[in-house]
């Protein structure tokens, strides 16, 4: 009665792939959401990097802050204009699940080698959609909602939009949430100052950067059966990402850490897939797919330390 009508019912769900009991009170988006934040991937993403690798400060954004800001921003969208918080709130919470550790830059390194050696190439929102479907619950899955698999798989910015709106909230949600952060965190870092930031662009954003993007959302999608953004907004917004592109994401000293990142990369998989105590009882032919979990799923600490472990020699004492 309250929703738009171009919003996704809970009534009206495709349904999971296997029949279970439903809860007597929660929606089935709502109960999506639970499952989410009880998984072990996604307490995982405490320890991910966001833009900044093992930073030293406590305020800088990580994977699991992202996704939280990420959910924030679009619940505030899909109330506004009426839409299936719920069903939001679920597809934001699992977006990054799959993100491998280091951020990018670790999703960069294991896709080349498997590009390099396998023929594949690796994709943190593939990866996501495997956490949640197969690897969680020791291989059950987690059993969601198509409609929220479907807002995981359509979240990148180089795949198909997703087809319900509340898909496409998260999606434009996810790019006004690292604008927005990444830009303190730069600041933050001594990488940035406010006065380099563009004027024209900025002048046309405002003060409050959010406050402006979500706003333009909801004005240009409201009462429509689809979301959108005006074309003034949405061309700032791309040349903001622009500027943070050159001066922030490929900026030598926000990134001096990142050249090692595919040397532990490789070095790790390369142990971790020809490791016969590691592979096994693993078959064969689902190998290379092991360790692909396996590196994915790891946390920025614990890459390091294991990495530490297998190639860093220790002090040797005399007990």
């Amino acid at each position: 009665m309250i929703l738009s009508p171009f919003a996704s019912l809970s009534s009206n769900t495709e349904g999971r792939k296997k029949t279970e009991t439903e809860c007597n009170y929660r929606t089935a988006f709502q109960k999506d959401r639970d499952k989410i934040i009880h998984c072990k991937a996604f307490r995982r993403l405490k320890h991910k990097t966001q833009v900044f690798i093992s930073p030293a400060g406590d305020y800088y954004r990580t994977r699991l802050t992202h996704t939280l800001e990420v959910s924030q921003i679009a619940r505030t969208i899909s109330r506004a204009l009426c839409l299936n918080e719920d069903l939001t709130e679920a597809i934001a919470l699992s977006h990054d699940l799959g993100h491998t550790p280091f951020g990018h830059s670790g999703e960069e390194a294991l896709s080349e080698i498997l590009e390099k050696n396998f023929g594949i190439k690796f994709y943190h929102h593939e990866q996501s959609l495997r956490i949640v479907e197969i690897l969680e619950k020791d291989g059950k899955g987690l059993n969601l909602c198509k409609e929220v698999l479907e807002g995981i798989g359509g979240h990148g910015s180089d795949q198909p939009m997703p087809k319900t709106l509340e898909g496409k909230v998260v999606r434009l949600s996810d790019r006004f949430a690292y604008l927005r952060h990444d830009i303190e965190d730069a600041i933050a870092a001594k990488i940035l100052n406010k006065n380099d930031l563009p004027k024209k662009t900025m002048k046309i954003l405002g003060r409050n950067i959010l406050d402006t993007l979500v706003s333009d959302i909801i004005e240009n999608s409201k009462d429509k059966p689809e979301i959108k953004m005006s074309k003034k907004i949405y061309k700032a917004m791309n040349d903001l990402y622009d500027f943070m592109y050159e001066n922030v994401y490929t900026n030598p000293e926000a990134k001096r850490e990142e050249k090692k990142i595919p040397y532990l990369i490789h070095q790790l998989f390369r142990y971790f897939h020809y490791d016969k105590n590691f592979q096994k009882r693993v078959p064969r032919e689902k190998q290379l797919q092991h360790t692909i979990d396996f590196i994915a799923g790891m946390t920025d600490r614990f890459a390091i330390n294991k990495f530490q472990e297998l190639f860093v020699p220790s002090e040797w004492k005399n007990n």
